[in-house]
């Protein structure tokens, strides 16, 4: 792959004042850098990184040090286990000077001091707005962007021709496909909050409310609304009706979906793949409203922070702003992860899959999922009590007040 660097408002002139701190760290003889991974000058990078994205990195590493001098050492990491090492390691000066990371770990981040913030300069405008802002916390960015992730309905066009446009007409043309399902969706035995969140919001209850900059406000926590009752009462009146079902897990779902068992399925591109090799013809619709607002699910954006105990942040800042925002480098990970670009030029460019533009159409209305550390304390009740509530455990709106009571009360 032949990487052309951005030409951004860092290119030229970062690249030189990044040559001659690579010159400079030479000259006196190189120190230890910000990595505890690495014995190397303080000249050099060391970028954590999944072993999917690995190969993509390794060719724009290469090209960054042609260009800068700057030698940048990858180590590839469980990406599951990124989030607890960088918290572990950076403080005691160890870890790396770049991390892949979720735009969701960046409160836990921020608070423990081990990031610090990225600057994006005119390129921000570069980016599809929700990566910027998912990648922001407290108002400033602390990541570089390169995927947008989120749910939408994939339907079977064989089975409905035409995408609903509310919830229940989505469950009358399942109902008149005769399938054994109107629709799929994964809920399991303690819930699914992210893959229910979208027909939440569309009763006007997210978890909390956001600031004027549009970052989310701890403080304001209104999970617990008349929306949230009424989403409570819609989740009791699905479950008993046997659309929604604990019974349903994720891999249930995909596997009745890819027999043809429904006509409609809520879940994210990763599902794809296997749903055409089935033979499905796929297409890639809004999850439709249950509650008279827009369904808006959750979005999750990946992309690259900058360690706080780096020495190389000059560098650092080079190469995530002009090499991992180069148009070359967002459509190689677009590539092999599937997930939408973050940068607009390669997600254009990416659209022309049917598959993805429908996916990001959906994503340029969702909202990021929280990056605060309170959100944490969400998950824990969350997903219990719908389930409870789906099983006709109790009072729906009962069970939705001793949530939210139970969340206001671990927050605190």
């Amino acid at each position: 792959m032949l990487v052309k660097k951005k030409k951004g408002l860092l290119a030229a002139g970062a690249v030189m004042a990044v040559a001659s701190v690579a010159l400079a760290g030479c000259s006196a003889g190189g120190s230890t850098g910000g990595s505890g991974d690495s014995d190397s000058a303080s000249s050099a990078l060391t970028v954590w990184v999944d072993a999917d994205r690995a190969a993509v990195l390794k060719d724009a590493a290469a090209a960054f040090t042609e260009e800068s001098g700057v030698k940048v050492k990858l180590v590839q990491k469980d990406f599951g286990k990124i989030q607890e090492e960088l918290i572990a390691q950076v403080p005691t000066g160890k870890g790396p000077d770049i991390s892949i990371a979720a735009h969701d770990w960046l409160g836990n981040f921020v608070t423990n001091g081990v990031v610090q913030p990225v600057e994006l300069g005119d390129t921000a405008a570069d980016y599809e707005p929700v990566a910027v802002t998912a990648m922001s916390y407290e108002g400033k960015t602390y990541g570089v962007p390169y995927s947008i992730e989120n749910i939408a309905l994939l339907r079977n066009t064989a089975l409905a021709p035409n995408a609903p446009a509310s919830y229940d007409e989505m469950i009358a043309a399942g109902t008149a496909a005769g399938t054994e399902f109107p629709f799929l969706v994964q809920v399991g035995p303690e819930s699914d909050p992210f893959h229910l969140y979208p027909f939440q919001t569309s009763f006007g209850a997210p978890v909390f409310g956001t600031n004027a900059d549009g970052s989310y406000n701890p403080e304001d926590l209104i999970v617990g609304n008349a929306g949230g009752e009424a989403f409570a009462a819609w989740l009791a009146q699905e479950g008993a009706a046997g659309h929604l079902s604990v019974n349903v897990t994720g891999d249930i779902a995909k596997e009745k979906f890819n027999a043809g068992a429904s006509p409609f399925f809520i879940t994210g591109p990763w599902n794809v793949p296997d749903a055409q090799k089935a033979g499905i013809d796929v297409a890639v619709d809004p999850i439709p409203s249950a509650g008279g607002a827009a369904a808006q699910p959750f979005v999750g954006v990946q992309g690259f922070v900058v360690s706080a105990k780096t020495k190389n942040a000059l560098a650092a800042n080079e190469f995530l702003v002009n090499y991992i925002g180069s148009e070359d480098v967002q459509t190689a990970l677009y590539e092999v992860g599937g997930r939408a670009p973050a940068l607009t030029s390669a997600f254009e460019a990416a659209s022309s899959d049917p598959i993805t533009a429908g996916f990001g159409a959906v994503a340029a209305d969702a909202v990021p999922m929280p990056n605060i550390p309170q959100m944490g304390k969400v998950w824990q009740f969350w997903g219990v009590t719908e389930a409870a509530i789906i099983s006709g455990e109790g009072d729906p709106a009962q069970l939705w007040q001793k949530m939210t009571g139970d969340i206001q009360a671990a927050i605190k």
